[in-house]
């Protein structure tokens, strides 16, 4: 399988990660799969992420998964947005609210990786790269 979108393989590892209820998933690690960890963990959709074995060639990026009380994932669904094939990109207005304001829109933007709800507050829009809920 050749790897065209690494980010839909990020989401994939997690989608799979918490159907099967794993502590954690690892994947190759990039700066934008880094920046949209932070935006996850500062959202609260994970516990944690790390880079680990950075001093190998390509580092690889731990994510903890989260999951509630009573071991309900936090992650509900995640999906890639904007891919290779086809870029999806969009106003500061036209940013989209996930599932009423309770999901989170992954925006790459002119000033970095942002979440939806700030990349409109700060009045930018820019590809949207994935959704989760």
């Amino acid at each position: 399988m050749s790897m065209t979108d690494p980010i839909a393989d990020m989401l994939t590892r997690i989608r799979n990660g918490i159907q099967s209820h794993h502590d954690r998933v690892e994947l190759p690690a990039s700066k934008l799969k880094v920046e949209i960890a932070r935006i996850l963990k500062s959202e609260g959709f994970i516990r944690n992420f790390a880079l680990v074995d950075k001093d190998k060639l390509q580092a690889t990026l731990r994510i903890d998964l989260k999951y509630s009380a009573d071991g309900e994932p936090v992650i509900h669904g995640i999906e890639r947005i904007s891919r290779p094939g086809r870029r999806v990109y969009r106003n500061k207005q036209d940013i989209p609210r996930v599932l009423g304001g309770l999901g989170l829109a992954i925006v790459s933007t002119s000033k970095g990786v942002l979440a939806g709800h700030e990349a409109a507050k700060s009045g930018i829009g820019g590809e949207v790269l994935c959704q989760v809920w």
